[in-house]
């Protein structure tokens, strides 16, 4: 028997994550300076600062404090998917909350060093040009590393978590792998 499935995301958590994969999607391809490239920079910005507010005013899963735990946490729970029996947890688990506040940081980061690179004191200057290139790529990395975090929660927990980020629904307390 399945166990009941149980409201995780919600809406706002789930447009905020698909929309700023659409847009940093669209940063990787688009070419830089041109005003697609600028215009997605600031909405992704945009949804940077959405997402650090709703991370306070949220639902119970999408508030830092339901899952930024201390770096010996985190570092403690990858030792857990180490050995493959990781607790299981309903919104974020202690890599993913790293995660994203990882993602947050350098994605922000990213948006403002390209942001600066349009103002009058520092368009033109090589090493925040330099800078903005390094952030993307961080960035990219990052994405790498968190879609690969993704598929082996999934394989070890034996559940869809793209479809849980489609629909806010997860398999409940009773689901063990």
């Amino acid at each position: 028997m399945r166990p009941a499935e149980v409201r995780v995301w919600d809406p706002a958590v789930r447009a905020f994550h698909w929309t700023l994969v659409a847009g940093m999607s669209w940063e990787m391809l688009a070419e830089a300076g041109t005003d697609s490239h600028e215009a997605v920079g600031y909405i992704v910005l945009g949804l940077v600062a959405f997402r650090v507010l709703w991370g306070f005013l949220g639902s119970r899963h999408a508030r830092f404090s339901n899952f930024v735990t201390s770096p010996a946490r985190a570092l403690s729970y990858l030792g857990e998917i180490a050995r493959g029996r990781p607790r299981r947890y309903l919104g974020h688990n202690p890599a993913g909350g790293a995660m994203v506040l990882m993602l947050l940081t350098l994605v922000a980061a990213t948006a403002a060093s390209g942001w600066a690179m349009t103002t009058d004191a520092l368009w033109g200057v090589e090493w925040v040009e330099d800078l903005h290139g390094l952030l993307a790529y961080g960035t990219v990395v990052l994405v790498v590393a968190h879609v690969l975090g993704v598929i082996v929660a999934a394989v070890q927990h034996r559940e869809n978590l793209v479809r849980a980020m489609i629909t806010g629904r997860k398999p409940g307390e009773g689901h063990h792998p």
